[in-house]
C-alpha cells in the first residue's frame, strides 16, 4: 500500500483501540476505499477479533433491511429461533450455512430484540419495529456477542448503496457504541454519490487522492516500463486516483507512445468526463471481448447484486452463483474469494458495466433468471419478475402490489408507492390499473408526497378532476397546506355521493382479511374518514350536521369506525356515549393496523380521555412513520403524544414534544398542523402561568384559523384565553373567553371545548359573582351525563358541583367523590384545583386545621407541575390556614455542550442546515438539540434565544 501511511495509521489506533467506536471512510470510486477496509478486516482478525463483512448493493438499495440482514445474519441466534427467512437455521439451503467464525451458542436475547430481528426479518406476525426499538436490539446483540471475549468489527463496504432503513440503524447504533467495549462499525462511502450515511454523524476520516510522488511511485511499482509521455499522461489524468493509475496503462494498445497517449488522451471520446466514468468505459471495452455466455453470467451476478469485492461473512441470502466465469478473471474483471471459491465483482464500477453494456432484452432475461432463483422471497422475487415483464400480466402485478404491502409493514412506504405504480403499469384490466394507481396515491399522501399524489391520481382517472383519488389527494393538500375546510368539505361531500350511487363502487384492496365483498368500499371508507377529518377541523354545527346527514345515507356503506370518528369527533357530550368500550376493544390489535387507523381511533380515544393505553404504542412507531416518509401520521402521532403528556402533568416531555412537532410540520409546510401545535403550545404556556407567551400564541392561532373558518382551533384559542387569564387571576376575562365557547347552562353542540372548559367557566363565573350561573353550568353537566363518559369528565363534573353545592353536605360528598375518582391522579391539574377550592371552602366553614391536608395536597401538585401562579395561592392559603412551607426554588437545567453551540449559532442567525454543516451535524439532528433547549431555556421561539442564553450559566466544557 502506497502513500496511506497516515490512513493506516488511523485505522490501526482505530481497530487496537478497546472502546466500541465508528468511523466512515468517505472517497471517490477507485481512491482505495476497499483496500483500507481490507486492511482494518485483516488487523482485527488478527488482533482475534471477530470480523463481519458486508457490501451495499444498488439493486438492493430499495429492500428495507436488506443490509443489515447481511450485517447480522452471523450473529443471529442458532437454536429453535427462525430466521430471515422464517424456516429453522438447519433446514435452510447450503447457500445459508454459517462459517466457522459465527459465535456459539445462544444469545441471551430478550423477547423485545428476538421480536424487533422476527419484524424486520421476513416473520409476517408483526409491524415493524422503530429504529430506536431496533437498534437497542442490534445494540443488545452486538454487546453479547463482544460480551464472549471477542471483540467485533462490523465492516460495511460501498455504504453508499445501502438500503435507507438500514442505514438509519446503523447510524443509530454507531452513534451509541462509546461505552461498549468491543463492538467498532467501519464504513465506507463514495464522496461523490449521496449516501443514507451523509446526515448519518458519524465520525469521518476523507480518503484523498495519492500525492503526486506517491502516485509516480504507485504507477512505476505496476507499469515500470510505459514511455514517458504515456506516464505523463496517466500521472495526469488519474490525479492521483489508485484505481486509475492501475487501470488505464493496461487500456492502451502496444504502439508507439505518440499514438498510445493520444489514446489515452481520447480515451473513447471521454476525454473531460469524470474519472470513475472513464475507468467504467476501460472495464466495458474488455467486457465487449468476452463471449455471450460469460457477460450473461456476469450480469447475472450483476443484477443479483453479487459482492463487488472478496467477503469474510457469509452470504446472507442465495444469491447468484457465477459459473464457467475464468476468462472474467483472467481479464481483471472478477476475483476468486478465497477459501469458499466464489466469484466476485473486481470493483462496484465493474458491476455498473456490466449493467450498462447489456441490452433491454439480456437484462429481462437475467431478471426471469433470479426471480425463479428467489421465488421464496417475495419481495425480490416480485422485483425481478417486474423488471423482467414488458407487457401487461396479472399475477406480475399482484406480486409487486403484495411486495408493496410488505415494504409498508417494514417501514418502506416510499419505496411501496414506486412498486404499487409498477404493478398498475402491468395490469392487465383498466379498473385494476386505475385502483393500484389510486392505492399508490394515497400512500404516496401519507407519506407527504402530495404533489406525487396528485400526478398519480390524476393518472388513475384521466381527463378528470373528480376522481376518488384525485378529490383525496387534493383534499389532503388543501387541508394539510392551507387548512382550507369549507370547500372541501362541498368537495367531498359530492365525491362520497357519487360513489355511493356508482354501480360499480365495490373494488376491493386484496390481501386484507379485514376487507371483502361484505365490507365497506376501501376508496369510500377513505373519503368518509377525511370527510370526519375536515368536519372535526371545521367545528361548526351546520358542517357537522351535514356530514351526518351523509353518513346516514351510506347506511351499511359505512363501517363502524366511520360511526365512531362520527360520534366522538363531533359532539362528544350528545354522541360519545357508549363508544370508551369500543375504542378499547378496537385498541387492541394495534399493531395489524395501518399507521393512520391507528391514528384516527387514538383521536378517539384522546375525546373520551382513555388516551393512555395508546400512548406507549404511538411512542414505539412514531419514529419509524417520521423516518420513512408516513409524515402527517406521524405528526398526528406527536400530537396525541403531547396532549397525553398534557393531560398526566408532563408538562416539561410535552413542551419538547410540541417543539419537535412544529419543527417537523413548519419544516413540511403544514399550516394546519403548524398552527395546531402553536395552539397546543399555548394551552400548556397557559396552565403554566406564562401568560404572555401563551397570548403570544394564541393571537397566531386566531389570526390564522378565523378567516379560514376553522373552529377547531378558535376553541382552543378561547380555551387558552380562559385558562390564562385564570392563571393570572383576571376572572372577568376567563369568564369572557370561556362563554365565547359555550352559554353557561349548555354545552354548544359541537364545540368540544365545551365540555373542557367546564371548570373554567364554573371557577370564573364564582369568583366575578355569578354564583347562579355557575351553579347552572355545573347541574348542566350532571344532567347531560357527562361523568359517564369519560373518568376526567366524571372528575370536573364532581368538581363543579362541588364548588357550586348550596350546602356542605352536598359539597363535601361531590369533593368525596371526585377526589376517591380511580382516575382522578391521572388529571394532577385538574384534581390539585379540586382540592384547592376544597381546602378554601374547608377553612372558611371548619377551621384552619381542616383545611391543612387539602391545601398541602393541592400545593405540592401545583409545584410539581411547574405551575407558580397556581402554586402561589395555594402557598397563601396554607399560610391563612396557619402553617408557611417554602416553596421549593426552581432548579434550572443547564444546557450540554452541543445544546449550547447549537443554541448561539442559532441565536446568530444561522438555519438548522448551516448549523450542521459548520457542526458536522444533520439538520434533525440540530432541531433535536434546539427543542430540548428551548424548554431549559423558557423560550419558545429562535427570536427569544439571544436574551435567554444570556440569562443561564456557562455551559460544560466541550468534549
Amino acid at each position: 500500500m502506497v502513500g496511506r501511511d497516515g490512513e493506516r495509521a488511523r485505522l490501526s489506533a482505530f481497530v487496537l483501540a478497546p472502546d466500541g467506536q465508528a468511523l466512515v471512510l468517505r472517497g471517490e470510486a477507485g481512491v482505495g476505499k476497499s483496500t483500507l477496509l481490507d486492511l482494518a478486516a485483516r488487523l482485527a482478525a488478527e488482533d482475534g477479533q471477530l470480523v463481519v463483512r458486508a457490501t451495499g448493493v444498488e439493486a438492493e438499495s430499495g429492500l428495507p433491511h436488506a443490509g443489515l440482514h447481511q450485517l447480522l445474519y452471523p450473529l443471529l441466534p442458532t437454536s429453535d429461533d427462525r430466521p430471515c427467512d422464517g424456516r429453522p437455521f438447519d433446514d435452510r439451503p447450503t447457500d445459508h450455512r454459517l462459517s466457522d467464525d459465527r459465535p456459539s451458542g445462544t444469545p441471551q436475547l430478550g423477547a423485545a430484540a428476538r421480536a424487533a430481528f422476527d419484524a424486520v426479518f421476513g416473520r409476517p406476525d408483526g409491524p415493524p419495529p422503530p429504529v430506536m426499538a431496533l437498534g437497542i436490539a442490534v445494540l443488545d446483540l452486538l454487546s453479547w456477542t463482544a460480551s464472549k471475549g471477542r471483540p467485533v468489527l462490523l465492516v460495511l463496504d460501498d455504504g453508499q448503496w445501502l438500503d435507507e432503513a438500514s442505514a438509519e440503524v446503523c447510524g443509530f447504533v454507531g452513534r451509541r457504541l462509546a461505552g461498549r467495549p468491543g463492538v467498532k462499525l467501519l464504513v465506507a462511502v463514495r464522496g461523490d454519490t449521496a449516501s443514507p450515511f451523509d446526515t448519518a454523524a458519524l465520525p469521518e476520516a476523507p480518503i484523498g487522492a495519492l500525492a503526486d510522488a506517491d502516485a509516480t511511485r504507485l504507477l512505476d511499482l505496476h507499469h515500470p516500463r510505459l514511455g514517458r509521455q504515456v506516464r505523463g499522461l496517466v500521472l495526469e489524468q488519474a490525479g492521483g486516483n489508485p484505481l486509475a493509475l492501475l487501470e488505464l496503462p493496461a487500456h492502451l494498445a502496444d504502439g508507439p507512445g505518440d499514438r498510445a497517449g493520444q489514446d489515452l488522451l481520447g480515451l473513447h471520446g471521454l476525454h473531460g468526463v469524470p474519472l470513475p466514468r472513464r475507468i467504467q468505459e476501460i472495464y466495458a471495452a474488455r467486457l465487449a471481448r468476452l463471449g455471450d455466455t460469460v457477460r450473461a453470467e456476469l450480469l447475472r451476478g450483476a443484477l443479483d447484486g453479487a459482492a463487488a469485492r472478496p467477503g469474510d461473512g457469509p452470504a446472507s441470502i442465495a444469491r447468484y452463483r457465477m459459473r464457467e466465469v475464468d476468462e472474467a478473471v483472467a481479464c481483471g474483471l472478477l476475483v476468486v474469494e478465497p477459501g469458499a471459491g466464489e466469484f466476485a465483482f473486481r470493483h462496484p464500477l465493474v458491476r455498473s458495466s456490466v449493467v450498462q453494456l447489456a441490452t433491454p432484452d439480456q437484462r429481462r432475461a437475467a431478471h426471469r433468471v433470479l426471480a425463479q432463483l428467489h421465488r421464496e422471497y417475495p419481495e425480490r422475487r416480485a422485483i425481478h419478475l417486474a423488471a423482467a415483464t414488458v407487457d401487461p400480466e396479472e399475477g406480475v402485478a399482484a406480486d409487486l402490489e403484495a411486495a408493496a404491502r410488505s415494504a409498508t409493514r417494514r417501514g418502506g412506504a416510499r419505496l411501496a408507492v414506486s412498486w404499487l405504480t409498477r404493478a398498475a403499469e402491468l395490469s392487465e384490466t383498466r379498473v385494476d390499473r386505475s385502483r393500484r394507481l389510486g392505492e399508490a396515491a394515497y400512500v404516496a399522501g401519507q407519506t407527504d408526497h402530495l404533489g406525487r399524489a396528485r400526478s398519480l391520481a390524476l393518472a388513475a382517472a384521466p381527463g378528470t378532476d373528480e376522481s376518488p383519488a384525485a378529490v383525496l389527494a387534493d383534499s389532503y393538500l388543501a387541508l394539510y397546506r392551507d387548512g382550507e375546510v369549507r370547500a372541501t368539505h362541498r368537495r367531498i361531500v359530492a365525491a362520497v355521493e357519487r360513489l355511493r350511487d356508482s354501480p360499480d363502487r365495490g373494488h376491493h384492496l386484496p390481501g386484507r382479511a379485514d376487507r371483502g365483498p361484505d365490507r365497506p368500499d376501501e376508496v369510500l371508507d377513505r373519503l368518509v374518514s377525511l370527510l370526519l377529518a375536515v368536519s372535526q377541523y371545521a367545528g361548526d354545527r351546520a358542517t357537522w350536521r351535514r356530514t351526518h346527514e351523509v353518513l346516514a345515507t351510506l347506511g351499511d356503506l359505512a363501517s363502524e369506525r366511520a360511526w365512531m370518528y362520527g360520534s366522538t369527533w363531533s359532539d362528544v357530550v350528545r354522541h360519545g356515549s357508549g363508544w370508551s368500550r369500543r375504542v378499547e376493544r378496537a385498541s387492541a390489535g394495534l399493531e395489524e393496523q395501518d399507521p393512520w387507523d391507528v391514528t384516527r381511533l387514538a383521536v378517539s380515544a384522546y375525546h373520551l380521555d382513555v388516551l393512555s393505553p395508546l400512548r406507549p404504542y404511538l411512542e414505539r412507531v412514531v419514529d419509524r412513520e417520521l423516518d420513512t416518509g408516513a409524515m402527517s401520521s406521524g405528526i398526528v402521532m406527536l400530537h396525541l403524544v403531547l396532549l397525553d403528556q398534557l393531560a398526566l402533568g408532563q408538562w416539561d416531555a410535552a413542551e419538547r414534544t410540541g417543539h419537535r412537532a412544529l419543527a417537523l410540520a413548519t419544516e413540511r409546510g403544514h399550516g394546519l398542523f403548524a398552527h395546531q401545535t402553536r395552539a397546543y403550545l399555548a394551552q400548556l404556556a397557559a396552565v403554566r402561568g406564562r401568560t404572555a407567551e401563551a397570548r403570544e400564541l394564541q393571537t397566531a392561532v386566531e389570526a390564522w384559523a378565523r378567516p379560514r373558518g376553522v373552529g377547531f382551533l378558535t376553541q382552543i384559542a378561547d380555551a387558552v384565553g380562559a385558562t390564562a387569564a385564570l392563571s393570572a387571576g383576571d376572572y372577568e376575562t376567563a369568564f369572557l373567553h370561556a362563554i365565547g365557547i359555550t352559554p353557561p347552562g349548555a354545552f354548544r353542540p359541537y364545540a368540544y371545548q365545551a365540555s373542557r372548559t367546564l371548570l373554567d367557566l364554573v371557577e370564573a363565573a364564582l369568583h366575578t359573582g355569578r354564583a347562579e350561573q355557575a351553579r347552572a353550568h355545573a347541574l348542566a353537566a350532571r344532567d347531560a351525563g357527562l361523568p359517564d363518559l369519560s373518568p376526567r369528565l366524571a372528575l370536573v363534573t364532581h368538581g363543579a358541583l362541588a364548588m357550586t353545592a348550596e350546602d356542605d353536605t352536598e359539597a363535601s360528598a361531590h369533593y368525596a367523590r371526585a377526589q376517591s375518582h380511580p382516575a382522578a391522579e391521572r388529571f394532577p391539574f385538574e384534581l390539585a384545583r379540586i382540592r384547592l377550592a376544597h381546602g378554601i371552602a374547608v377553612r372558611r366553614l371548619h377551621g384552619a386545621a381542616a383545611a391543612r391536608l387539602p391545601l398541602t395536597q393541592a400545593a405540592k401538585a401545583f409545584d410539581r407541575l411547574g405551575a407558580p401562579a397556581w402554586s402561589a395561592r395555594a402557598h397563601a392559603e396554607l399560610r391563612a390556614a396557619g402553617v408557611a412551607p417554602q416553596a421549593p426554588a426552581p432548579t434550572s437545567i443547564p444546557l450540554t455542550w452541543q445544546e449550547r453551540r447549537v443554541a448561539e449559532l442559532a441565536a446568530g442567525g444561522l438555519t438548522n442546515k448551516e448549523i450542521g454543516e459548520h457542526m458536522r451535524l444533520s439538520p434533525r439532528t440540530v432541531s433535536a438539540h434546539l427543542y430540548r433547549a428551548f424548554p431549559k431555556l423558557g423560550i419558545t421561539t429562535r427570536a427569544a434565544l439571544r436574551d435567554a442564553l444570556t440569562r443561564v450559566s456557562q455551559p460544560t466544557p466541550a468534549p
